[in-house]
């Protein structure tokens, strides 16, 4: 496997990548890392030995709270508490939660002068954080990886939302569980991430946006992405149609309503309502899923982790297409654009419930209600003569 030190490599030679992508970066935010397993072959570990550990204690955290649920309200209330005053930790909000007119009442105040703020876009915080807290639902989990573009500090999320798929904790015990997280006694697993370039070929009137680059005229914004990269027909009642291809060769044109790549953290979100087969996260690999595809034949399909993908508007499509990432920085592509997708050496590192196996089959049991059905009865011994 090539390490994360190699990325000059891993971008201009796709000969010598990897097929089970880059090895992830073992170290979290400016103190967390993942605890060195002796036995551990080939880079890869058991996912049930994937432990937190902690170079140093941690100081601070960032807490993730859902903006305009009153719902939240006295779980954040106490946890800054619990966190300010008996842990004697630095907590990070974002400066929108704060200004909510919900918050700004006298009982938050005294809490208020205990927290840091800062402002998406604006403030980086990649270094000042050693690890995040998530209230709500797998969105906040989602947008808590849009804030790091880089190394990303353990991720401890409680379900209080609505379907808490990637939300494993019950708040009602959140000082015990929390206690275990920065004493550095929990398991972890890494949710690889797509690395994704948007590269817009030069047109006048163009405008710059965030998190670009402007190479011999062409615009290149990067991201990193949790779940999934959607392209689809956008408003337009024409069929999208894009080229696919797969280490510079064109494998298929996809004529359809879209196709969606994803990570084995999105393969249960918008891939398993097209039809895609679920994979667990510790899989490295990236799903390929049509959107309504214009033929029977189109099935999804999973390709290795190391690949790179590239999509692009064909020479005979009748119109645009859309990008979305996780969900949001929802942009059009026309032709000469391109979007190129690979696995990401910074994953998210999930602080587990139990253990990266059994969360995971509890969340398709709980959430997904995974092969719930009535069972079938015995057969008498009457029956069983004929």
């Amino acid at each position: 496997l090539l390490s994360h030190s190699e990325p000059e490599t891993q971008g201009k030679d796709a000969n010598r990548r990897s097929l089970h992508g880059p090895s992830p970066v073992t170290t979290f935010g400016p103190k967390a890392c993942m605890l060195k397993n002796p036995k551990a072959v080939m880079h890869i570990q058991d996912p049930a030995s994937q432990r937190l550990t902690w170079n140093k204690p941690p100081k601070s955290v960032l807490i993730i709270k859902k903006i305009r649920d009153t719902s939240l309200l006295q779980p954040f209330k106490e946890l800054c508490i619990f966190l300010t005053q008996q842990k004697n930790m630095i907590v990070y909000v974002e400066r929108k939660v704060i200004e909510d007119p919900a918050i700004a009442n006298e009982s938050f105040v005294s809490i208020k002068k205990n927290i840091c703020t800062f402002r998406e876009d604006y403030d980086d915080i990649s270094n000042c954080v050693d690890f995040i807290i998530c209230l709500g639902g797998d969105g906040t989990l989602l947008y808590a990886s849009s804030l790091f573009q880089e190394s990303v500090p353990p991720v401890m999320a409680f379900h209080l939302g609505s379907l808490g798929f990637l939300t494993p904790f019950n708040f009602d015990t959140f000082q015990s569980q929390v206690t275990q997280v920065i004493e550095g006694n929990a398991a972890i697993i890494l949710r690889s991430r797509l690395e994704v370039k948007v590269v817009k070929e030069y047109r006048e009137n163009g405008s710059v946006e965030e998190m670009s680059l402007v190479t011999n005229g062409n615009k290149t914004m990067q991201y990193q992405v949790l779940n999934e990269v959607v392209v689809d027909r956008g408003p337009s009642s024409y069929l999208s149609n894009v080229d696919l291809f797969l280490d510079g060769h064109l494998i298929t044109t996809v004529q359809g309503d879209g196709v969606i790549v994803s990570t084995p953290t999105g393969s249960t979100a918008y891939a398993v309502a097209a039809g895609a087969t679920m994979i667990h996260p510790n899989v490295p690999a990236i799903m390929i899923t049509p959107i309504c595809p214009h033929s029977l034949s189109f099935r999804p399909i999973v390709v290795p982790a190391g690949v790179e993908l590239k999509i692009m508007l064909s020479r005979d499509a009748r119109n645009t297409a859309w990008v979305s990432l996780d969900g949001r920085k929802r942009q059009e592509i026309a032709y000469g654009d391109s979007i190129t997708i690979t696995t990401s050496c910074f994953p998210v590192p999930s602080i587990c419930f139990r253990d990266p196996v059994n969360d995971w089959f509890e969340s398709l049991a709980q959430c997904l209600h995974w092969n719930v059905r009535k069972k079938q009865s015995h057969l008498s011994s009457e029956e069983e003569e004929f």
